[in-house]
């Protein structure tokens, strides 16, 4: 049997995945970054974006919110502040939202509004190219 990857995604307020894998895909601060059975240990920071894994020929799709990722023998541990597979994501509310978020930073009077409004539109819009994967 060939070598998997124990995939678990954990935020403050559940567990939001415990899966068995062959790869994991995230998005990393500093680029997207693959991991295979076998690879090296380390520890970085996530940006908000889609994680990708496989399992056989299934891929599947999560929105995380950051956080940070760990690799050590053969696991993958997602510590995310908000993590939501295709499935639970409310396509009407993350439009909704998407929305929201251009109009407040088009009206955004200082650094820190923008910078907020930034981040929300950030979250809104990988929660919507997870979901379109359905």
């Amino acid at each position: 049997m060939a070598e998997k990857i124990l995939l678990e995604i954990v935020t403050p307020e559940r567990k939001v995945l415990s899966e068995t894998v062959d790869i994991v895909m995230a998005p990393g601060e500093l680029g997207e970054f693959g991991v295979l059975p076998g690879h090296i240990p380390f520890l970085c920071k996530l940006k908000v974006g889609e994680l990708r894994y496989r399992v056989g020929a299934a891929s599947r799709h999560i929105a995380v919110m950051g956080g940070y990722a760990e690799v050590l023998n053969n696991q993958v541990t997602i510590l995310a502040a908000a993590a939501e597979a295709e499935i639970e994501i409310d396509v009407i509310r993350a439009r909704a939202a998407r929305e929201r978020a251009e109009r407040r930073i088009a009206e955004a009077r200082d650094k820190l509004e923008f910078t907020r409004a930034q981040a929300a539109l950030q979250r809104a819009i990988a929660r919507l190219r997870v979901a379109e994967r359905q």
